[in-house]
């Protein structure tokens, strides 16, 4: 069990209040639609899922009906904004109206996949270039917002993939950007959201993306394995984000490829590139090492390739640049 306090799993409570019911003439899906053929690992007492909530009652909403892996509430000490986030996609969950059974099918029968793992090995240094309109710490970062045009030009300027923001509500984006944005390049793409249920996993490949983000912060050493191999079944990646010691083992013990460090600190918004530098030796050799946030000159790339970094995803200071391709390329020379 990890020692950091603030972020402590809840072993046995849930999400405080069950999902209702859906209005009428929004069925998404029956209970057997909703079934997993292949669980990925099962508590033979209870022949139930480890790391899934016990069931709920019939009428309660299928998306977040068991056998359906859904995470469990955030403990009151973690980080105002990202307690908020994450309440706001288990209400998206509740109000979803696509059914699973759909989105499935879409995941499991996509050719089109992209390698966003062999993407961020396939050059030094491998930039990531994010693709967002707004964030809850800076606000609107640009008005003039085209995810297609912004795509163009980081493919132009040497990127090796993008990061799409989808959250609609902290950060405006959607997955009408990321369907946008790969259509005009040839990059793999990561959906860059809050991944707290397979709906989201399923969502994101059915959607075209190529990779998704699971946040230690957000869940717990199963779920992270879970969705992990959930995303591999669809032909995608999964960045496993830390933001301290404690997280990196929690995601190395998960089994992650990749793992990504923010050097944002999620109670102060604080950024540091020490973040990085400091957890690149909890990583172990193997694992594609990413450092995330606060990368603005060609010196912090030198800085963070000397700690030991593979790749770099870049947003704020590429989307606010006014000439994206000429900002990335300045960045990797």
């Amino acid at each position: 069990m990890r020692a950091t306090p603030q972020f402590d799993r809840l072993q046995t409570k849930f999400a405080p209040n069950p999902p209702e019911p859906l209005p009428a003439g929004k069925n998404i899906g029956t209970r057997t639609q909703l079934m997993r053929p292949k669980p990925l690992k099962t508590n033979t007492s209870t022949n139930r899922k480890l790391g899934s909530p016990p069931r709920r009652e019939p009428n309660a909403n299928p998306i977040s009906a068991t056998p359906l892996r859904y995470h469990r509430c955030l403990p009151p000490a973690a980080p105002d904004i990202l307690a908020r986030i994450v309440s706001r996609k288990h209400e998206e969950l509740r109000e979803a109206t696509t059914p699973l059974a759909h989105l499935r099918h879409l995941a499991e029968t996509r050719t089109d996949q992209r390698n966003f793992a062999a993407s961020l090995r396939s050059k030094h240094p491998a930039i990531i270039s994010e693709i967002k309109k707004a964030s809850p710490s800076k606000g609107v970062l640009v008005e003039d917002f085209h995810p297609a045009d912004l795509a163009m030009k980081y493919q132009q300027g040497g990127a090796v993939a993008l990061s799409v923001l989808t959250d609609k509500d902290f950060f405006q984006g959607s997955l009408a950007d990321l369907r946008a944005a790969r259509a005009a390049c040839m990059l793999p793409v990561i959906r860059k959201d809050f991944t707290i249920s397979d709906y989201h996993v399923y969502e994101a490949a059915a959607a075209g993306a190529d990779a998704i983000l699971l946040i230690v912060a957000v869940l717990d050493e199963a779920e992270l394995r879970a969705y992990r191999q959930l995303a591999q079944t669809c032909g995608m990646a999964a960045l496993v984000e830390a933001h301290n010691a404690d997280e990196v083992d929690t995601a190395v013990r998960s089994g992650a490829e990749i793992i990504g460090i923010n050097n944002r600190d999620l109670r102060t918004f604080k950024v540091s590139l020490d973040t990085s530098i400091n957890l690149a030796p909890s990583i172990p050799p193997g694992i594609t090492k990413v450092s995330e946030s606060g990368i603005f000159l060609a010196a912090d790339i030198r800085r963070l390739t000397d700690a030991g970094f593979d790749a770099f995803l870049v947003g704020e200071h590429l989307v606010k640049s006014g000439d994206a391709t000429r900002a990335l390329q300045e960045l990797v020379a």
